[in-house]
């Protein structure tokens, strides 16, 4: 951590000041309220999506909704038991608590907990604790002489999606899988330090379980039946099975948990020798890895499939320049009647966002570049509506999309953070002056963003709607002011991350909520009217070149060499075509040549189409991108040059070689575009 500096706000222009002073607390509170009380899990609320762009016409955007037909799964039921040596039995709940104090809690359409696209199926085993269940994990256990054939797996929440947790228990010839969060990673907000759970305070409700998806978001997303194409209802439905389990899973709480490995102490070999990063929780057991002998889980998942609609609100506001168009993201499901930070934050910024540009519309006021606004369904499932409308939409989309920015969980807490292209930087970090960040007297945005992130923007990886954008080439940025070390513990994908939870420990007020939806508003100002796209090409030959180092290091920790010399060629090539290109921009400002800013726009706008690679990543053809792409067993996590580095992780050094020569050509392709 920095220390906190204060910057000096930036003066705001008279369209600035409309839409920055349009946003209202107790309107985002409204929004807020209105989209956590009822039940909107994927392809369940069509009158949510419908009200969405019902309030995006009132403020002036020709909206309307759009519909595609996809596979998805809900709960029947479930059961999970533990029978231990001596034939007691121990039967977890598998639900959360409902608190008096918060109202959705106790709703009788409350939804259960469990997996999106889980495996319908049973299982009866002794169990193994995994760890986080990356494939490390997997192979400390194997090299510990740990039996996990026939076994399932006990794996608790962080690190890699959920779904590489279950698919990696499967390769290792596990037969099902309990997941479980741990308050270790809860940062200094827990009840062993003294703070009161949730409801009583901003630590952890012990009952609180983590639902989502496990889908193998690293292989592709979208509708597991589709890829590659839109879902419509007459649509070809191909086999599923290369991204969705082929074992049974369960969430459950640390409460829940604590019996299942404490059973295990003793047995086999202690956490603390494992030797695995993150192995070991803050819970008061050993986490042993097991099996114990005669210990047994008896697990039942039973899902129903459906082929469903589901619906994306759109939202348009026509630019003067038709081939050039900004859109902006949110997803609106939620896997619990709540959803207050994950996603409806988002969601009401959002509504907030079209009122402050229906208010600048009333001045007169016509973008540059045509504004698209669209409210997701079915993310949690694994991003399927934003997969499926690039995928109807992607001509279009390759011909005239400038940017995407994506706001998912727009405030969980009170510490900003940002990833993005590396072009847009600048102009995001400028932004951030313009913007009052709640926390302290005379703090900007960019003050606090400054001294949680080091002033280093995040590489994009996968986990939210960007991703489609981003492996078409379109330049890409994902926000949101998200739980720091001392923020009141979010409850992520529970019943308690509600609105009683936000209005009380999460954003009481709403402040957080007007911050970041104004500096989301005047950044898709900018993107959307500035006479030149704002992008900062040198930036990007920066990160390039820290690329090339880290895979450097990558190579040299190997067992063989690889010949970059290819690769380092063509990042030269790239900084001199982006040189040329601001020089060029420059030309235009000065001269005031209205041909040659047209030009720079359109090599600004196109240049990343350059990066992505026909045929896709090795045995991945949906991730198109050469330079960064969710690692193959992170799927948030991202990997830069991924063509190479997976390949040199793996031992395969002619796969290595062959995609030197695969991204040198994208980069090639990008300095191409961008060549004067």
């Amino acid at each position: 951590m920095v220390k906190r500096q204060s910057t000096p706000l930036v003066p705001l222009s008279s369209d600035e000041a409309i839409l920055t002073n349009s946003f209202d607390n107790n309107t985002l509170n409204d929004w807020n309220y209105y989209y956590t009380h009822g039940v909107h899990l994927a392809g369940t609320n069509r009158t949510m999506a419908q009200w969405t762009a019902d309030r995006w016409s009132e403020n002036g955007f020709q909206a309307r909704l759009d519909e595609y037909h996809t596979y998805l799964n809900y709960p029947v039921s479930h059961s999970l038991s533990l029978t231990y040596p001596n034939g007691s039995v121990f039967e977890p709940s598998l639900e959360e608590a409902v608190l008096a104090e918060d109202e959705t809690s106790s709703y009788p359409d409350r939804i259960p907990t469990f997996n999106g696209y889980s495996f319908t199926g049973n299982a009866t085993a002794e169990y193994v604790y995994v760890g986080r269940g990356q494939v490390a994990d997997f192979e400390a256990l194997v090299a510990l002489g740990v039996p996990l054939e026939g076994k399932i797996a006990l794996a608790k929440y962080g690190g890699p999606f959920r779904g590489l947790k279950v698919k990696n228990a499967a390769l290792y010839g596990m037969v099902g899988c309990i997941l479980f969060t741990d308050p270790g990673d809860d940062g200094n907000i827990t009840e062993a330090n003294g703070y009161a759970a949730y409801p009583d305070g901003p630590a952890r409700n012990p009952t609180s379980v983590q639902r989502g998806s496990v889908q193998f978001l690293s292989t592709y997303p979208g509708d597991p039946t589709t890829p590659g194409y839109p879902s419509k209802q007459d649509s070809p439905r191909a086999d599923k099975s290369p991204v969705v389990p082929s074992i049974p899973s369960l969430p459950i709480s640390y409460t829940e948990a604590i019996p299942l490995l404490r059973a295990l102490d003793g047995s086999g070999t202690p956490g603390s020798q494992v030797n695995r990063t993150n192995w070991v929780g803050a819970l008061n057991v050993t986490y042993s890895t097991g099996p114990a002998p005669g210990a047994t889980l008896s697990m039942s998942n039973v899902m129903r499939d459906a082929i469903t609609p589901i619906w994306n609100a759109v939202g348009i506001i026509n630019g003067t320049t038709a081939d050039e168009v900004l859109v902006i993201g949110n997803h609106r499901d939620a896997w619990i009647v709540g959803g207050a930070a994950d996603p409806n934050s988002g969601s009401a910024i959002m509504v907030e966002l079209s009122k402050a540009f229906g208010k600048l519309l009333a001045t007169g006021w016509q973008p540059r570049r045509t504004i698209v606004l669209c409210s997701w369904d079915a993310e949690e499932y694994g991003l399927v509506g934003s997969t499926e409308w690039v995928e109807e939409h992607i001509s279009w989309l390759t011909g005239s999309a400038v940017a995407y920015l994506n706001i998912d969980v727009g405030v969980s807490g009170k510490s900003p953070g940002l990833s993005a292209t590396p072009e847009l930087g600048t102009i995001a970090t400028d932004i951030m002056k313009k913007i009052v960040w709640p926390t302290m007297p005379n703090e900007t945005l960019y003050d606090a963003w400054s001294a949680e992130s080091d002033g280093e923007i995040g590489i994009l990886g996968s986990g939210s709607d960007y991703t489609s954008f981003l492996h078409n080439g379109i330049s890409s940025l994902d926000m949101g002011s998200d739980q720091g070390a001392d923020d009141p513990v979010y409850h992520y994908h529970s019943n308690y991350d509600s609105y009683h939870w936000m209005a009380t420990f999460g954003d009481p007020g709403y402040h957080y909520h007007a911050a970041m939806g104004q500096y989301l508003t005047l950044l898709a100002y900018h993107l959307a009217n500035d006479e030149m796209i704002p992008y900062d090409l040198p930036a990007y030959t920066t990160a390039l070149r820290s690329y090339y180092e880290e895979l450097l290091a990558t190579i040299d920790s190997s067992s063989e060499t690889v010949d970059t010399q290819e690769l380092a060629a063509a990042i030269t090539q790239f900084e001199t075509s982006a040189n040329e290109a601001m020089a060029l921009m420059d030309q235009a400002a000065s001269t005031d040549d209205a041909a040659l800013k047209t030009a720079v726009n359109r090599k600004f706008r196109d240049f990343q189409r350059g990066f992505t690679s026909a045929g896709g990543l090795p045995d991945r053809e949906f991730y198109k991108h050469v330079v960064n792409a969710p690692g193959i067993d992170t799927g948030y996590a991202p990997t830069t040059f991924p063509g190479i580095t997976e390949a040199v992780e793996a031992g395969n050094f002619s796969r290595a070689a062959e995609w030197v020569v695969r991204t040198s050509l994208g980069i090639r392709r990008a300095a191409d575009i961008l060549k004067t």
